[in-house]
């Protein structure tokens, strides 16, 4: 298989991994652990992290949007109207137009309110935004945001910042073959192992936040992370070979006295 470029809504990407800016110590933190990622776009949440008030630290002052793609997200959202207001206000201060929509259900497990999600996704979309969906990994309502007029299909590996790994591998895989929108694992990735299960999955990107930024080494982890996504996804293009429950022998029994 020839590697296709990672793009998304029609901007091509060097990098597969997706990383978030919340959680790190300081921004000066998280933005050596970006570097260090190699990560071309950072997700951004409009509602908690300052981008705005310039008499205080801002995120751009320790990461160039010009370098860096900022995806705002609307993390701490809970109804449609939230989330659209969020991103409204985003347009106006960045005039940034593809974004991460994020719209939960409750604050315990912080899993997607899809019914709000899907609504969202119809209204943003008619607006001229580019929306990045953070969704279940239910096929058939990925199929209804792909028709909603989504760029990109999110959906979650486990609940967000639980470091669970892929929970539904069954899911992921069915989620590909019927989508031909960018699929990118967001939430639930604990360590690098996640990150190449999910590009062995045929996923085309992941997205990180916690087990990069709440590592005891995030700069390692975020070396880890990167090498763990470029490994993944040379492994799903090798094509791997088929499960067999007998052993072979790795040299043939011709020609043996």
């Amino acid at each position: 298989m020839i590697d296709k470029k990672f793009k998304i809504a029609n901007k091509i990407f060097k990098s597969r991994l997706i990383v978030g800016t919340g959680k790190y110590k300081s921004f000066s933190e998280c933005a050596k652990a970006i570097k260090t990622s190699g990560a071309d776009i950072v997700t951004v949440a409009v509602r908690r992290v300052n981008i705005s008030n310039k008499n205080k630290a801002r995120l751009m002052d320790y990461i160039d949007p010009k370098k860096i793609t900022y995806l705002p997200n609307t993390a701490g959202c809970f109804t449609a109207e939230d989330a659209i207001r969020t991103l409204r206000l985003a347009r106006e201060i960045g005039g940034w137009k593809l974004v991460k929509l994020e719209v939960l259900g409750d604050k315990k497990n912080l899993f997607p309110e899809m019914i709000e999600t899907l609504r969202s996704t119809e209204l943003l979309t008619k607006e001229g935004f580019k929306v990045m969906v953070y969704c279940n990994d239910d096929p058939l309502m990925a199929k209804r945001l792909e028709n909603a007029g989504a760029v990109a299909i999110m959906p979650l590996a486990a609940p967000i910042g639980s470091g669970l790994g892929i929970q539904n591998k069954v899911n992921i895989r069915i989620i590909r073959k019927q989508t031909k929108l960018p699929l990118i694992i967001d939430a639930g990735i604990g360590q690098a192992s996640d990150a190449t299960i999910a590009m062995e999955l045929g996923c085309d990107g992941v997205l990180i936040n916690t087990a990069i930024a709440k590592a005891r080494n995030p700069f390692q982890m975020a070396e880890a992370m990167k090498l763990a996504v470029i490994s993944g996804r040379k492994s799903f293009l090798s094509g791997r070979i088929s499960p067999n429950l007998f052993g072979e022998a790795s040299t043939t029994n011709k020609g043996i006295i």
